[in-house]
């Protein structure tokens, strides 16, 4: 058990420098766009952390919304080693986690699933 709360508390931790830097630090113009770290996700070894991202898109267009996401992940994949670095700064850690970035698309999935009720009748 643990374990467990450490790799929750260190997923959270990561979570907001990685959240703060979006807002701070980060200026690539790829990351532009209106981001949001939903959760971080580190292995009980420590070494990879999954950081799922969610951006934030007001137009309905799909081909748009995947173009802005893929942007967005290669920002993050080129920001990757000062965010690290970052971590390893703020948090007094022996080794810092390798970071995955993937896009979180339950807030669509979500919708969806709203849609679908609504069309039968259920909501």
């Amino acid at each position: 058990m643990g374990n467990a709360y450490r790799q929750g508390m260190l997923g959270e931790e990561i979570k907001k420098i990685i959240s703060r830097m979006l807002l701070r630090q980060l200026k690539d113009p790829r990351l532009d766009h209106m981001i949001s770290v939903v959760d971080v996700e580190v292995t009980k070894d420590g070494s990879y952390a999954t950081c799922w991202i969610t951006v934030l898109d007001l137009a309905g267009d799909e081909a748009k919304k995947k173009e802005r996401e893929e942007e967005v992940i290669s920002g993050l994949e080129s920001a990757k080693g000062k965010i690290r670095q970052e971590i390893g700064r703020e948090i007094k850690l022996r080794r810092v986690p390798d970071l995955i970035f993937k896009i979180d698309h339950s807030e669509d999935y979500g919708r969806h699933i709203d849609q679908v009720l609504r069309d039968i009748g259920m909501e």
